[in-house]
């Protein structure tokens, strides 16, 4: 058996999370879900990114300093991932002094490698405010798309991974004017050298997305260019080079590196502080990354390039599952505009579970996903409810009532019994397919139609009819019926936690969601004579226009 690192994306604590970066969080969790309802020896690791520019340019907005927005901002993220029930091994930070340690550590070794070296170079200095201004401190036109408001380190329209000097007409983003150049000494990672190493891995990885191999391929033919490792911004991990005093890493060098601070970390929390190496240099381990498109170069490039740079055995990505983008009501999420929705409103929405429910329905696997509220409610009330639910309280609902909460035993299959055996058998099978492709919209669409074959197979059977002139084939009905009942507990663990818990309880079943086995699943578990327990509905309709008066009323409240 092999080991996997389930690592997302980590959420910049700049802001709260929208539902597009609260995605990754919940595909890779369900990932690992599924991972250790199987039994593999797995670890879930993610966290706050807290340094770089946009925390800065916060604190500088609101005049205080950025640990008190990163520190806010990470202990609402820890409510909602507990909310969200999200299982991480460790959920940490960029500012852990594990993680600071660990980065130096590295990116000096890299720096002994020979695979970085200091260079002067011109950068933007802003005159009136009296500073450089790196990345996010600088706005103009992006040289390749035209957009009127890219940022100096990524065009946010067309994704282009940009220099300041690059932007058109640029300016400073605290004083709107314009900067004038100005030299000051940095240290180059050495990109190009690893070209060749790249383009091999890229190849060669069967597993990658397609946009993840086109956009990665399609850099490395335009050629790499050495990037510089570090900023003249103050809130950040001081740079561990002699003589770049006062200068600290640029952030998405460090973010990716967290990957393995936050096992590192988390092998000495448990006092097994070499324990990482199984994970990291093991070569039957996998380490497996859940991002948006917009990451894609960080993960796919620039993170394999590190770890080829330390010359240790570090396994590289194993799989990018790399999603499109979701819009809001066709348009961009943002924060200014006031467009999308933010995960500290979702609470006040829905239940978390239909939130996860939703987001892995609409998640944005080959093109981008639109939010609407219809569609919400169209997920919730006629999958959830009725057909999810409806299977479920139908079938314990007749066994309460026809057999005093008693499993039937059955007899004598007929040909349409056969067939629903051969899907109790099959349809986890093809779930786990989908899975293991990291197609988990596909996963849990399929997991619906299965109930959805379970409401048809009772319909037709009729058993409410049937219990009245043939009792022994109501049995039979209702006894596989509450098979399909208990394989979906199963099959909805790593999806709905929650829901899987209450079946469990409602099948009667003294045992939790951890002690579940995915193989389990294509079995008939559910014993004759076994008492199942209360019978109450798993969900509840909502009504859409309740929904966006409620988040009316909460933006409201946040502008008072």
């Amino acid at each position: 058996m092999g080991k996997w690192i389930v690592c997302c994306a980590w959420p910049y604590v700049n802001a709260l999370p929208h539902l597009g970066t609260f995605i990754h969080l919940i595909s890779a969790d369900v990932f690992y879900k599924y991972l250790r309802l199987k039994g593999e020896e797995a670890i879930f690791v993610s966290g706050s990114d807290e340094h770089g520019t946009p925390i800065e340019v916060e604190a500088i907005k609101a005049g205080v300093s950025p640990r008190e927005i990163t520190d806010k901002n990470h202990q609402a993220i820890l409510n909602f991932i507990e909310k969200y029930m999200i299982e991480f091994t460790n959920y940490t930070r960029t500012d852990s002094p594990t993680h600071i340690k660990v980065t130096q550590n590295i990116l000096k070794k890299i720096y002994e490698n020979g695979f970085i070296f200091p260079k002067e170079m011109e950068l933007p200095y802003c005159i009136k405010c009296k500073r450089f201004l790196p990345d996010r401190f600088i706005e103009g036109k992006c040289p390749y798309c035209g957009y009127e408001k890219a940022r100096g380190d990524q065009c946010e329209n067309c994704g282009k991974i940009l220099e300041a000097l690059e932007l058109i007409d640029p300016k400073c983003i605290f004083c709107n004017s314009k900067p004038e150049r100005r030299k000051s000494l940095h240290w180059f990672f050495d990109l190009p050298k690893f070209s060749e190493m790249l383009k091999k891995y890229l190849s060669e990885n069967p597993r990658l997305p397609d946009n993840a191999k086109k956009f990665s391929l399609k850099w490395l033919e335009e050629g790499l260019k050495p990037r510089p490792i570090t900023r003249d911004n103050k809130w950040g991990i001081p740079a561990p080079f002699p003589g770049a005093e006062g200068k600290t890493i640029y952030v998405w060098f460090e973010a990716v590196l967290g990957y393995v601070s936050a096992v590192i970390e988390w092998s000495e929390q448990i006092g097994k502080p070499e324990l990482w190496k199984e994970f990291w240099f093991n070569k039957d381990s996998k380490n497996v990354h859940f991002i948006g498109k917009d990451n894609i170069p960080f993960h796919t490039i620039i993170f394999p390039a590190l770890l080829l740079a330390t010359k240790e055995p570090y396994n590289l990505p194993w799989q990018v599952s790399s999603t499109e983008f979701i819009l809001y009501e066709s348009e961009k999420f943002s924060k200014s505009r006031r467009i999308g929705i933010w995960v500290d409103e979702t609470l006040e929405i829905a239940d978390p579970e239909y939130w996860r429910y939703v987001l892995i329905a609409m998640r944005p696997e080959t093109k981008d996903a639109n939010f609407t509220w219809e569609e919400f409610e169209t997920h919730v009330n006629a999958e959830l409810n009725d057909v999810l639910g409806n299977f479920i309280n139908r079938t314990l609902t007749f066994i309460k009532r026809y057999f005093d909460g008693i499993i039937p035993s059955p007899s004598n299959y007929d040909e349409y019994d056969l067939e629903i055996l051969k899907k109790i058998e099959n349809t986890p099978k093809e779930v786990e397919k989908l899975i293991e492709e990291f197609k988990l919209r596909s996963a849990l669409n399929t997991i619906i139609e299965f109930a959805r074959e379970g409401n048809k197979y009772l319909s037709l059977k009729e058993p409410w009819l049937k219990i009245k002139v043939d009792r022994k084939k109501a049995e039979t009905t209702l006894y596989l019926a509450a098979q399909i009942v208990h394989s979906l507990s199963i099959l909805l663990a790593p999806f709905l936690p929650k829901t899987s818990e209450k079946i469990l309880k409602q099948l009667g079943l003294n045992k939790t969601r951890l002690e579940l086995k995915w193989s389990e699943a294509s079995k008939l578990m559910i014993k004759p004579n076994h008492k199942i327990g209360n019978v109450e509905p798993l969900f509840h309709k909502i009504n859409v226009n309740e929904a966006k008066e409620k988040l009316e009323k909460i933006r409201e409240r946040k502008i008072e």
